[in-house]
Order: C-alpha cells, then sequence, then structure tokens
C-alpha cells in the first residue's frame, strides 16, 4: 500500500515539475559541467573530489538526513529527472531510489558505488533488519564507507563512470582519483594507528552502521540501540534490556549516539546500564556528513571526527 502510494505521488510530481520546465524537458545545463546527482551526502563529496570543477553535483539527502526513512521532494525529482548521471549507494540503503528513478522518466548514467565492495553479510540480524514499510536488508551491510579501503573501491566506480561520461576529461579525472586515494590510504593508515592502543574496544551504537569500521579496525561491537541497519526500524522493551545487560557484562565504557538520529534512547540504555553516553553536538556521524562549516564536512574529516570521538571516550 505505502508503495503504490508513493508510486502515485510520484508521478504527480513529475507531471508538475515537467511541465513547470517546459516541453523540452529541460531544468537548465550548466555548461560543460556534467551533472551528476548522488543519494547522499558522502557519495556528493566523493563526487566532488573526483569530478572536481568538471562537474555539477546535487545531493539529494543534506547533511544530517539519513538515508533510511526518506520521501522525495519535487526539486530532488527535476535533479533526477536531468542529471546526466546519478550516483547511489547500493546495498539496498536507498529504499525509494527504484521508485523514484523510474518515475522520474531519467535516461542519467546510474552507478552503483558498491559493485566490487566485500559486502558484510545481514543475516546476523534476524528478522530485526526489517521494518514497518516491508523493506529490509537481505543484501548486506549497507554502511560501506565507514571502512576507508572501500572508499576506494567506490571513488573508482565513481571514476569510471566519469570518464565514460566525458571521454576528454578523463586525464584530469584519473590525477583527481590518484591524489585522493593517497588520502584515503593515509587516512585509513592514520585511524588504525588511533584506535590500536585502545585498552577498551567494546563499541555500542545508536544503529547497526558500524560494523565496517570496527571489522577494520579491530573493534567489537556489542550491540546498537536500535538493532538493525535501518535506522527507521522499531526498538523494543525487549531489545533495550538485552542490550543494558549486554553493556554491562562486557564492560561497555560508553553508548555512541549519531548526530542524524534522537539520542533519548541511546541516554535512556546508557544511564539504566550506568555508563556514559555520547551525544548532541559529540554524536558520531554515520549515515550523513555534517554541514559545510562542521568538522565533519568531508568524508575524511568526518572519519576522523568520528575517530576522535571513539578514541576519546574508551580510552
Amino acid at each position: 500500500m505505502r508503495r503504490a502510494a508513493r508510486t502515485v505521488l510520484l508521478v504527480a510530481i513529475i507531471a508538475l515539475t515537467a511541465a513547470a520546465c517546459g516541453d523540452d524537458g529541460t531544468a537548465g545545463a550548466s555548461g560543460d559541467q556534467l551533472k551528476v546527482v548522488a543519494t547522499t551526502s558522502i557519495l556528493g563529496d566523493l563526487v566532488q573530489q573526483v569530478g572536481g570543477d568538471h562537474v555539477d553535483v546535487v545531493t539529494v539527502l543534506k547533511p544530517n538526513v539519513g538515508a533510511h526513512d526518506y520521501e522525495p521532494s519535487p526539486a530532488d525529482i527535476e535533479a533526477l529527472r536531468t542529471a546526466d548521471i546519478i550516483v547511489r549507494n547500493g546495498v539496498g540503503l536507498e529504499a525509494w531510489f527504484d521508485d523514484t528513478v523510474e518515475a522520474s522518466g531519467t535516461s542519467a548514467t546510474i552507478v552503483d558505488t558498491s559493485e566490487g565492495v566485500p559486502i558484510r553479510d545481514g543475516d546476523d540480524q534476524g528478522d530485526e533488519h526489517q521494518h514497518g514499510d516491508g523493506h529490509d536488508h537481505d543484501e548486506g551491510d549497507p554502511h560501506i564507507w565507514l571502512d576507508p579501503t572501500n572508499a576506494v573501491i567506490m571513488v573508482g566506480n565513481i571514476t569510471d563512470a566519469l570518464v565514460a561520461s566525458d571521454p576528454d576529461g578523463a586525464a584530469q579525472y584519473e590525477t583527481n582519483r590518484t591524489a585522493y586515494v593517497e588520502q584515503l590510504e593515509a587516512l585509513d593508515a592514520e585511524i588504525a594507528a588511533e584506535i590500536a592502543p585502545l585498552g577498551s574496544k567494546k563499541l555500542v551504537t545508536n544503529h547497526d552502521a558500524f560494523g565496517y569500521y570496527a571489522d577494520r579496525y579491530g573493534l567489537d561491537v556489542v550491540g546498537s540501540v536500535i538493532p538493525s541497519f535501518d535506522s527507521s526500524a522499531e526498538l523494543s522493551a525487549k531489545d533495550v534490556d538485552e542490550l543494558v545487560r549486554a553493556i554491562r557484562a562486557e564492560g561497555v565504557k560508553a553508548v555512541f549516539s549519531e548526530v542524524s538520529l534522537p539520542g533519548d534512547s541511546a541516554r535512556t540504555i546508557a544511564d539504566e546500564a550506568g555508563v556514559a553516553v555520547v551525544t548532541g553536538d559529540e554524536a558520531l556521524y554515520g549515515d550523513s556528513l555534517g554541514p559545510s562549516d562542521s568538522d565533519a564536512a568531508t568524508y575524511i574529516d568526518m572519519m576522523r571526527r568520528n575517530t576522535q570521538t571513539i578514541v576519546s571516550n574508551l580510552e
């Protein structure tokens, strides 16, 4: 029912936006730049790092907005309709994507940045990773960007798409890619060096988003406030009781909330377990970057900030 209603709404919005733009269906090109639409702020930054001045990047999900419970706006659909390239995360993160892109009538090249990324299995989530709208993450854990070695693969997929669409800019895209991959490799080494000395490596976060990060850097995910890859999944009293017991049994030092999510449940669980809670402006960035004037405005800045927050609360 919800999917059918969404599709009807999308068709109506498309009709209105197309009429507003005129019969030719264009909304104004950006000169010789490729018009690229990225579904998340993280992907938007990766595209900008590779594309530089050759791309005009529009991000569907704005900073501090999570990806799991999104409803498209007319402006988002118009951006998709007129794009040259659409860059998605994949692995089931964008539940809204297929219906929205189909309704937009876009002829854009669609890039799934998860191609070639080793995906963490979602089976250990049991039935908890399905939520009320019928969407689940049977494809696995979609939070692939939280391991910089995965970001290298994602950047490669983006570069290939830019080169295919704009062969004249290929040399610049490849140069940008090489320089950025060097930064990502340095970031990976930096994070590993900061995490390695920690005496306590027990991690509890707001939702089950940090598995790739934990796997890469040797952290132990004891649990999450919302025991699901999807931050919009519902939390039960049983979930709360089990997590409180696990926190006490494992000697967890802190519960980490996320900037794009309310911190009330994390605070309640931390209080019941008798441990610190990291929330508000100090919370982690999971599904989104921060605003342009924040210390998490780029992917690299966001990863550094998360690491500093984790280290300072677990050391």
